[in-house]
């Protein structure tokens, strides 16, 4: 585990993927916050809703990975998700600055709506986070409203904002972004998914491969 003097703080991360085409424009660094209370019916990553799963890492070291991957991947930026990133707001505040000083985009998405994360009851350090974030998808997952036409998002009432100009011109073409689902399986035999798709698409793309894939309802 890292440490770090007690006036830095760490992020607690689920997961990171260092080499992804399906979670933002071109290819990105991904990673998943872990904790999370804004809690979505139908959640995709229920497995991320605790706060004391994870692991413990610096931003330093984070974003030293992220570098890493740049050069070796030549990925673009990095795609933050969860749980929740703004519940860790001044930790992913701090890889998020490091990574643009680096010369790569930030990506973020929240259960959070930008008006709330502007607003005088946003979690600690909302503002910094946003100011250090190129393109946000901001509002909760809901599960009747799935979005079958832009890329990445979940649901119909979610947003891309545009806080900076470095993805702007994506914005009249974004219906035309095609959504991605990428399967890994490691040595041992685990299979881990990300990027987006319907539960049902799912199932039917692990057919015999794993069970049902579901989504989170637990409160």
């Amino acid at each position: 585990m890292t440490t770090e003097a007690p006036d830095v703080p760490l992020l607690r991360i689920g997961s990171t993927v260092p080499l992804t085409k399906a979670e933002g424009p071109g290819k990105r660094f991904a990673v998943w916050a872990q904790g999370c209370t804004i809690r979505c019916a139908g959640c995709f990553n229920p497995h991320l809703w605790g706060a004391r799963g994870g692991r413990l890492i610096s931003a330093e070291d984070l974003c030293a990975q992220v570098v890493e991957s740049a050069s070796k991947n030549e990925i673009e930026g990095i795609t933050l998700l969860g749980g929740e990133p703004f519940e860790q707001a001044p930790a992913f505040a701090v890889l998020a600055e490091a990574v643009q000083q680096a010369g790569l985009s930030v990506m973020a998405f929240t259960g959070y709506e930008l008006d709330d994360l502007r607003g005088p009851d946003a979690p600690e350090g909302a503002g910094a986070l946003l100011a250090a974030t190129d393109l946000l998808v901001d509002g909760p997952y809901r599960a009747d409203s799935p979005d079958l036409l832009r890329p990445w998002v979940g649901s119909t009432n979610q947003e891309f904002r545009f806080l900076t100009d470095r993805y702007r011109h994506l914005e009249p073409t974004l219906q035309a972004s095609p959504d991605r689902v990428e399967v890994r399986v490691s040595q041992h035999g685990e299979v881990t998914i990300n990027g987006w798709a319907t539960v049902g698409q799912l199932d039917a793309l692990l057919d015999g491969v794993t069970s049902p894939v579901g989504r989170g309802d637990v409160r």
